[in-house]
């Protein structure tokens, strides 16, 4: 995957994330607020490989 598609992937993940712990806090569902922590920590985890990535490439760019 290239940075951008990594970072738009993350941020889509830590979104999506949010609005499941939120939908398990109202519903005081446990397993889904920690299946939305887990999603947001993914989400997050994919938005800095893609810094990662572009970080890189800026490296090798001024070579």
């Amino acid at each position: 995957m290239s940075s951008t598609t990594d970072k738009v992937s993350g941020k889509m993940n830590e979104m999506a994330g949010k609005a499941r712990q939120a939908a398990g806090k109202a519903t005081d569902d446990k397993e889904m607020r920690a299946k939305g922590s887990a999603q947001e920590a993914k989400g997050k985890m994919q938005s800095a490989v893609g810094k990662a990535k572009d970080k890189v490439k800026g490296a090798v760019d001024r070579m």
